[in-house]
């Protein structure tokens, strides 16, 4: 079965069960598989008659995973462009279109229970793929022509696509109904009532821990069969997705002394958002968890953090330029040995109506905050601070350094961690990245205000650059489809190795206090970019001994490491960080300077490429203005963080049903 690139946009649902197609053979089924359609001939037994109809169905089981990147309004509500992405919640990213979901329910504060939020309750096919896995584990024993060993590995996939699924919901919702067998429609009554939040985790676990046990599960996919076969479900997937499983539980939204809401509710006294307590075990679990992955891959190989030589065998001394694409590809590249399980599309970016061809309108306006661009340190791994880069003179090379040829920037030299310009777009870098040699080219961006690639939007707050910066990942360019991601297919990497060994590091922190094993875990991530070991080059604190300010570190480091995969805005719920939530975020104003015939410097908002380029020097020196974020004002930053907005709100439409569906704290 052909499923390198999974086809989206041709599955259907019909009655709470899916319609499938594949990307071998399209295969539709009619309104139910469990009894025959009115005037139709298609039943299960029609499917699970036939080896190639239950691969197909099987490829269908997958083309409703998780997809993060804005795909297709019709594919699932946290897709569309109208909902808008998590990171635009965060303090990480400010969103300026006006017409989503991130805009009007959060950042106006218009969020209540008859609306849905960025994850769905009722509208991501999460239970339409629960269902049709569970579908398929009744039936598979049944088909012919398939070899035991694919028929058990067909299962260990669909647990593991019911474990993505279950989670995806539990970090938006807490606990959920648990559904086990399949209903025929003739049931006299549902009574699914939401399990406790431990039990959804007890629950998903098991799931995971049936498949990783399959002997006929692949540890992963190479030689020829990656070309084929790398989307599935593997051993090291079903080990990996565990352990985020298990930090997400083990954190303290749902590990806890106290319900997040004052325990009060009756969800908290249901222990459907809680566990009643707080249970140090949860961390034990998940640095169990690691450590094991972590020794399978000793011995399985495969998979490791991609390294500069990797790419080129020469490059032993890495420019960051050779950094910055290196990071580029271990995120980006589907061949990237660091992504342990992805989501693939069949479309390239600039044959889809998505995320690629919305680049130059304001739907793709995700910015990049000051505070985020401040978060990134200097090449040398020295923390970046903005009073003091201010008081050396050095915020005119806080992004790069460089010499003036024939007018124009050469010998470009960027100073900061190489992350920081495959996350953002910032000013002075050339628009261009070489995919082999990693050499820079193109004009420079002018993000200044007047300049030829922000325009006027850093001054009135609109559209890409409302922020001084724009959002770079999974972009790469601001001419979107026929930039550098030109022609690729753009899959979402739902599980890196980087994380793996950032979880095991909190593990490690919250499970034993153990800064020196931390240290060693999130300093293998930052090597990978060419930065120094953090305890080295940050003398701000001991973070040998001191656990706090090595935890807040390192949530940093995910930022850093995880721009615009949502980890950020999962960090912040599961750390309860309502401090993030509430504090008034920052843009950067830059004016291009110019002498006036005194020699003294003023403002000369006015792009240089198209006007003065033939007869003046790129700019290299700029007054800066770093102002408060005032359009839009989030809703949190006047009123306060309302703790109800960890967790979503169930639809009153679900609760109407009378299935036992009890409401979220606050909703």
């Amino acid at each position: 079965m052909k499923f390198r690139h999974l086809i989206y946009s041709v599955s259907l649902f019909a009655l709470g069960l899916t319609a499938f197609s594949s990307c071998t053979d399209e295969i539709k089924f009619g309104n139910s598989f469990l009894e025959k359609a009115p005037g139709g001939d298609i039943t299960a037994d029609t499917i699970f008659n036939d080896a190639e109809y239950t691969r197909n169905f099987l490829a269908g089981c997958y083309s409703r995973q998780y997809y993060g990147i804005t795909f297709a309004a019709s594919y699932a509500n946290s897709v569309s462009g109208w909902t808008g992405k998590f990171a635009g919640l965060t303090d990480c990213f400010q969103h300026y279109y006006t017409s989503t979901t991130v805009y009007n329910y959060y950042y106006m504060g218009g969020l209540n229970n008859t609306l849905s939020g960025v994850f769905g309750f009722d509208d991501e096919y999460v239970w339409e793929t629960i269902r049709a896995c569970l579908t398929l584990l009744y039936y598979v024993d049944q088909v012919p022509d398939l070899t035991d060993d694919e028929k058990e590995c067909m299962k260990a996939e669909a647990y593991c696509l019911m474990a993505t699924r279950y989670f995806d919901a539990f970090q938006f919702y807490g606990g959920l109904p648990i559904v086990e067998t399949l209903f025929d429609g003739s049931d006299a009554s549902y009574n699914l009532p939401r399990a406790t939040a431990e039990e959804t985790v007890e629950y998903i676990i098991s799931l995971l821990d049936k498949a990783i046990a399959c002997s006929a599960l692949p540890w992963a996919y190479t030689g020829d069969e990656a070309e084929t076969e790398t989307g599935h479900w593997t051993k090291a997937g079903a080990m990996a997705l565990k352990c985020r499983v298990l930090q997400f539980a083990a954190s303290p939204l749902f590990n806890s002394s106290e319900g997040y809401y004052g325990g009060t509710t009756e969800a908290e006294q249901q222990y459907l958002v809680w566990y009643g307590g707080y249970k140090s075990e949860y961390w034990t679990e998940l640095k169990t968890a690691c450590k094991e992955f972590l020794d399978a891959i000793d011995t399985n190989g495969h998979y490791k953090l991609l390294e500069a030589t990797d790419l080129n065998s020469a490059w032993t001394n890495p420019t960051p330029e050779q950094y910055r694409l290196t990071f580029r590809r271990a995120y980006l590249w589907e061949g990237s040995p660091e992504v342990i399980h992805s989501v693939r599309v069949t479309n390239t970016n600039n044959s889809k109506y998505n995320w690629f061809t919305w680049v130059k309108n304001s739907r793709n306006s995700y910015c990049p905050t000051q505070e985020y661009v401040e978060m990134f340190p200097w090449r040398d791994g020295t923390p970046f601070d903005w009073d003091e880069a201010e008081a050396n003179n050095q915020l005119d090379t806080m992004f790069i350094s460089a010499d003036i040829k024939s007018h124009a920037l050469t010998n470009i030299v960027l100073t900061r961690d190489p992350r920081l310009y495959e996350t953002a777009f910032v000013n002075g870098v050339p628009t261009s990245l070489n995919w082999s040699t990693a050499t820079m080219s193109g004009t420079s961006f002018e993000t200044w205000v007047g300049g030829a690639t922000a325009g006027q939007n850093p001054d009135t707050q609109t559209n890409k650059f409302a922020t001084g910066y724009y959002c770079m990942k999974f972009i790469l360019n601001t001419n979107g489809a026929s930039g550098d991601a030109s022609g690729l297919y753009i899959h979402w990497p739902t599980i890196r190795l980087a994380d793996i060994y950032l979880m095991y590091a909190e593990a490690l922190l919250q499970a034993d206090g153990n800064c020196t094993g931390a240290l060693e875990y999130i300093n293998k991530v930052r090597a990978r970019v060419g930065l120094p070991n953090l305890e080295d080059c940050d003398t701000r604190y001991d973070y040998t001994s001191n656990t706090e300010a090595l935890l807040e570190e390192l949530l940093n480091e995910r930022a850093r490491e995880f721009g615009m995969e949502n980890i950020r805005y999962l960090d912040m719920i599961r750390y309860k960080r309502a401090d993030l939530f509430e504090k008034q975020l920052h843009r950067l104003v830059m004016h291009r300077q110019k002498q006036n015939d005194s020699g003294e410097w003023e403002d000369y908002d006015s792009k240089w490429y198209g006007n003065d380029n033939k007869t003046a020097d790129f700019p290299t020196h700029y007054r800066y203005e770093r102002e408060e974020i005032t359009a839009p004002v989030r809703h949190w930053w006047t009123n306060g963080y309302d703790p109800k907005w960890y967790l979503a709100p169930i639809p009153s439409t679900e609760i109407n049903k009378e299935y036992g569906m009890i409401q979220n704290p606050g909703w």
